[in-house]
């Protein structure tokens, strides 16, 4: 199952201590204490698989090496090893100590969490004409420690939506590589599952309900992660019994859970069309061009059908490479 919302203690290294030492070598003298090393921080870094937030499931805290101590003959002390956390793009990191957030877009983008202790001066930083033979030091400075809530909303150009047994999975398994679950049962989808098309990336929502955004059925889980989706594709099943009334289930669910998905552009969808007559279907299409003029019909077995859908893929690639979307 996928884990997109965990909370972790981070804890950073300390820095180690500076040394006092001396010249040992004969006829020299002056001091010789080093800086301690720097502490371990700790990164994040975007990587595209959604599943990486599992190693979070039963690792609730990291901690990042110390610096090691200063020693004599200018000798600094290792500086502990950092860490990288590989997070999902999409992956919101709220620091709850200090109120403040960031998010990983990109792959590879890399996000400091926490910041390692500074190592302290060792007895040749405090040398002056005044005192040649000091014995003060610095010690290490505390590395930052957190807890930290990671959240995971997902990003994508396209988000298929609808009721259980739409038709979603079986769409992003023609159009994409995806492997999606698909099965003639409700919420056959348990987790989001991403395709890619050309340079689109599109997710399939798993099915939501009415009350969704009260959390029944799979609830606030799964609304999320549509929420920044660009261009939503709402999947309707020609074998539902009240499809206009199923549609505006819909809408009013995701506009009760976020405003903005008034304001995203809607491409409505007809799906198993293989099921009805042709005559039934026109009349369907007449009454949901009422509410949306962007109509598609589609058949998993009918092969010009996805085509169709693949054309308009196409269209709105061209659009995203030139920036339009």
């Amino acid at each position: 199952m996928l884990i997109d919302d965990v909370t972790i203690k981070v804890k950073a290294g300390n820095g180690g201590d500076g040394s006092v030492a001396f010249n040992k070598n004969m006829m020299e003298l002056g001091p010789t204490g080093a800086r301690g090393g720097n502490g371990g921080s700790i990164y994040g870094i975007g990587v595209s698989e959604l599943d990486t937030l599992k190693q979070f499931r039963y690792i609730k805290e990291i901690i990042a090496q110390n610096g090691k101590n200063g020693r004599g003959q200018f000798i600094d002390g290792p500086s502990g090893e950092d860490i990288y956390i590989k997070l999902p793009i999409g992956t919101i990191i709220h620091n709850l100590n200090n109120k403040t957030d960031v998010e990983i877009i990109k792959v590879n983008e890399k996000v400091l969490i926490t910041k390692g202790g500074i190592g302290g001066r060792g007895n040749f930083h405090f040398r002056s004409s005044t005192n040649t033979s000091p014995k003060q030091f610095e010690e290490g400075k505390q590395g930052e420690e957190f807890n930290i809530r990671l959240e995971l909303k997902l990003i994508a150009d396209i988000g298929l939506v609808g009721l259980p047994n739409a038709g979603k999975s079986s769409l992003i398994n023609e159009i994409t590589h995806a492997k999606s679950k698909v099965a003639n049962y409700p919420f056959t989808t348990l987790e989001p599952h991403l395709g890619v098309f050309e340079n689109l990336i599109i997710a399939d929502i798993p099915g939501l309900i009415e009350g969704a955004s009260q959390n029944k059925g799979l609830g606030i889980k799964f609304l999320r992660h549509i929420e920044r989706t660009k261009i939503i594709f709402h999947l309707i099943s020609c074998e539902n019994e009240k499809p206009i009334s199923s549609y505006r289930q819909i809408r009013k669910e995701l506009e009760k859970y976020n405003k903005i998905f008034k304001t995203k552009k809607e491409y409505i969808i007809l799906t198993k069309t293989d099921i009805i007559s042709s005559e039934k279907l026109e009349k369907l299409k007449k009454q949901f061009k009422k509410i949306n003029s962007n109509i598609f019909c589609i058949s998993i077995y009918d092969y010009d059908s996805i085509e169709n859908i693949k054309k308009l893929l196409y269209k709105l690639n061209d659009k995203k490479q030139k920036g339009q979307i």
